[in-house]
């Protein structure tokens, strides 16, 4: 049986934003827009189900590009059982900021039907027992959860901008015809973190990155198997 991979969007907003570049470890430096990944986990905070997976389509960016910096403390150490001394381990550390970020985000709810799955205990199942199971599924029911949630604005965890600490505002958009348009500008904005890819080694994911181009505020997000994701 074939499933129709179901688009949804969002629109999210919020006063700060921090997209941080994976290569500037010390300093959080963001990238000029939301990545992929942070668009992702935002679908996620509202629904998720191992039987499903968020493919972010398409990014349009509503507001102008805007930066600011700001100067906060944070502790260097890890956590562990070991109490840790705030004083000893405090540390100022600059951060480049983006402010009044507001982007439309789009999504496909990719289902994944049981016999696909990694939990399935015994994959290697006949024919027979893979039918029943492509049977049994209706990703439907998925569509309907995800659909009454993020009308009714509900959501797991509160979604974020990057950093926990900048929660997003967002609401479904599911009337199609009065949006306002994106941002008229095109911007180049180099080689953007697209996601981890946790399939190979979930403990050590490896960081997957595009080519992402800004054309009149709009961003098309390649599919993670094109030849555009880059390992």
């Amino acid at each position: 049986m074939d499933y129709t991979d179901k688009e949804y969007c969002l629109e999210v907003w919020g006063d700060w934003a921090c997209f941080t570049r994976p290569e500037l470890k010390v300093e959080r430096v963001s990238y000029d827009v939301i990545t992929p990944s942070a668009a992702r986990a935002i679908f996620e905070a509202i629904f998720w189900k191992p039987a499903i997976h968020w493919q972010v389509t398409k990014i349009e960016v509503l507001n102008p590009i805007k930066w600011t910096t700001i100067r906060r403390n944070e502790v260097g150490a890890v956590a562990s059982k070991s109490p840790i001394f705030i004083e000893d381990k405090r540390q100022q550390k600059n951060s480049l900021l983006l402010k009044d970020v507001h982007y439309r985000i789009w999504a496909k709810l990719k289902f994944i039907p049981q016999w696909k799955r990694k939990e399935t205990k015994n994959p290697l199942v006949d024919n027979e027992e893979q039918e029943l199971l492509r049977k049994d599924e209706n990703p439907m029911k998925y569509y309907q959860m995800f659909e009454r949630r993020a009308s009714k604005g509900q959501c797991f965890t509160q979604p974020y901008l990057g950093c926990r600490e900048f929660a997003a505002n967002w609401k479904y958009i599911d009337d199609m015809e009065q949006l306002s348009p994106p941002l008229a500008e095109d911007r180049d904005l180099g080689i953007m973190l697209y996601d981890m890819d946790f399939e190979g080694n979930p403990k050590k994911p490896d960081a997957m990155f595009y080519r992402a181009r800004m054309e009149q505020g709009v961003i098309v997000v390649p599919d993670k198997d094109s030849e555009e994701v880059l390992r």
